[in-house]
């Protein structure tokens, strides 16, 4: 396979995913490091040689370059058993990515990156004023999660697949967010499953 480097920030979900997805795949990537918090992704050359939108991560595909986290996921497991062959488990794997991006992932990762990373006292008005709505987001995100667990051991298909990579990146740190996972038990028996499928690295590896 063509050299990989990922483009990163380590701590966060969307960079974790690329890592975990390679890990099961026992694929290899270099990676490169950057430090969103002080604009290491808004510099001139960032933008010119890595990513006119300015953010990471970015999986490097020999000279070509690959922005959105779930983008690079399905690049690296194209023709893998983590993509179903059926065609409707394979839609349905897409629709929970899409709704991770959409629905997930801007309030649970972001109330994470607030709290945790920033920290409350940190944080400009209008942000402590969104921090009720995206909660408010993030709960009715994990409520509809717990709902399909409760159902079904896995996101689509009967078995593992990008849809749990996908949704395990920020789901598995939601607590750091402010959000006690013992709410959702089919949720956090779910977590275990994923933690223990062969080939699993942590966010911190």
């Amino acid at each position: 396979m063509t050299d990989l480097i990922l483009h990163e920030y380590a701590p966060s979900g969307n960079c974790y995913k690329i890592r975990l997805t390679a890990a099961h795949l026992g694929v290899p990537l270099a990676r490169r490091e950057y430090d969103i918090l002080t604009g290491e992704t808004r510099t001139d050359t960032f933008l010119r040689d890595v990513s006119a939108n300015g953010r990471i991560p970015v999986l490097q595909i020999g000279e070509r370059f690959l922005p959105e986290s779930n983008a690079a996921c399905v690049w690296l497991a194209h023709g893998s058993v983590l993509i179903p062959e059926d065609r409707f488990d394979h839609a349905d794997m897409l629709r929970w990515m899409f709704w991770e991006q959409y629905n997930h992932e801007p309030n649970v990762a972001t109330l994470r990156f607030w709290r945790a990373m920033i920290g409350e006292a940190n944080l400009t008005d209008a942000q402590r004023g969104q921090i009720p709505a995206r909660t408010a987001a993030a709960e009715a995100a994990l409520d509809l999660t717990e709902d399909h667990l409760a159902r079904a051991d896995w996101f689509a298909g009967d078995r593992f697949t990008l849809a749990d990579i996908a949704l395990y990146a920020y789901t598995h740190v939601a607590d750091e967010g402010g959000f006690d996972l013992a709410r959702w038990p089919a949720v956090s028996a779910w977590l275990a499953r994923v933690a223990a499928q062969p080939g699993h690295v942590a966010i911190t590896a």
